[in-house]
């Protein structure tokens, strides 16, 4: 189940005539506003903190991080300041003859009493923000998650839609034409550029495009059931704040509703085997009116019976 020319599929699918005429119309308009989307959630090399937070739960996150910085922070420069009295206050150059005491009532139960109103505090902010991420809503939309060694197979539980999801660049995404050009697998050369740019990547993307892209509309709310086929992965999307382990044998679930179109990527995140590497995600977030033009193309391109 792989889309390599869904227009051609399509068109086959829905005979020749003016109606095929217009839906095919529509189906280019989708795929061009698809091709289109910019970049969003992306690593960038030599940056330093988060992606851009496309999702209420990545915004969550990234406070919280924010917040507990600034009190390990506080905590860091009042032990470092207490240290420095110490050794300048009661040396042996300064203070020759030691104190004799074994013990501090008051300052032992303050340095015990302390850490737990921290931690309370601590505990206060960040028990709702995963609530908020384990607390399963009612999905929009529903898509089912199967990790495989070493792709993603993606199944739209209520759409009747399902499909495999390559890194671009691995042996499945090269047709013999590639190869005959000097394409290898997992090599960027020149005749690879031309091969991401088959896909609308260029080599910025590289590592991290996939031939199918998740397509989601953007502010729906999307379930995504995780499991795998044959050993441990790890769904995760940076930019949406979210990561759930795909465990064979079991099904578990996250959820995000993201509230920026464009395209947002990621990566196994659970150390799966020798192309783990090579195993990345791709989310294409659009509006309803491009999701629903191309929810129609993938039904026909990608039926699940």
């Amino acid at each position: 189940m792989h889309l390599n020319n869904p227009l051609k599929s399509l068109w086959t699918a829905t005979g020749v005539g003016t109606i095929a005429t217009l839906f095919l119309g529509t189906a280019v308009a989708a795929q061009t506003a698809i091709a289109d989307l910019p970049i969003i959630g992306a690593p960038v090399d030599g940056a330093m903190g988060f992606q851009p937070a496309a999702t209420e739960l990545a915004r969550d996150l990234q406070w919280l991080d924010g917040m507990i910085n600034v009190i390990i922070i506080a905590i860091t420069l009042l032990v470092t300041a207490l240290l420095v009295y110490v050794i300048l206050r009661y040396n042996a150059r300064v203070n020759p003859k030691p104190a004799g005491f074994t013990h501090n009532s008051q300052l032992e139960i303050a340095w015990t009493v302390v850490p737990i109103v921290i931690l309370v505090f601590i505990g206060a902010f960040s028990l709702p923000v995963l609530f908020k991420q384990q607390e399963i809503p009612q999905g929009d939309i529903v898509i089912k998650v199967t990790g495989e060694q070493w792709f993603w197979t993606y199944e739209y539980v209520d759409q009747n839609v399902i499909f495999d999801s390559y890194m671009v660049g691995q042996p499945y995404t090269l047709t013999g034409e590639d190869q005959d050009a000097g394409a290898e697998p997992y090599v960027l050369s020149d005749p690879m550029r031309e091969v991401l740019a088959r896909y609308g990547y260029t080599d910025n993307e590289w590592l991290l495009a996939t031939d199918n892209a998740v397509v989601v509309p953007v502010g729906a709310v999307v379930v995504m059931q995780l499991t795998a086929s044959s050993v441990i992965h790890s769904w995760t999307v940076p930019a949406f704040g979210v990561k759930q382990d795909a465990v064979p044998g079991r099904l578990s679930q996250l959820w995000f509703a993201a509230e920026q179109e464009g395209v947002y990527f990621g990566q196994c995140s659970e150390l799966c085997g020798i192309s783990h590497a090579y195993m990345p995600i791709t989310v294409k977030v659009v509006s309803q009116q491009i999701y629903d033009a191309w929810l129609v193309e993938a039904q026909a391109q990608f039926p699940a019976s």
